[in-house]
């Protein structure tokens, strides 16, 4: 029964974040994904919440300013 809960749970939570992201904006979006590798990123080069937490921000930002509309 245990693998049946954590398969569901899994699934459940996909869907439940997939459909957060169907009505976000490219630029939103971009900062998303910059904000997950980033934090990827930051755990894997120190390991650790703060440095996690820190390369989120920075590739939230990142993500953020390269997914700017050109047009402004």
């Amino acid at each position: 029964m245990g693998i049946f809960k954590l398969v569901s749970t899994a699934v459940l939570l996909s869907a439940l974040g997939l459909s957060g992201c169907s009505n976000m904006t490219h630029q939103q979006k971009g900062t998303a994904v910059g904000a997950a590798v980033g934090g990827v990123a930051g755990n894997v080069l120190c390991g650790g919440v703060l440095c996690t937490g820190a390369g989120a921000v920075v590739g939230g930002v990142i993500g953020h300013e390269v997914s700017k509309d050109k047009k402004k």
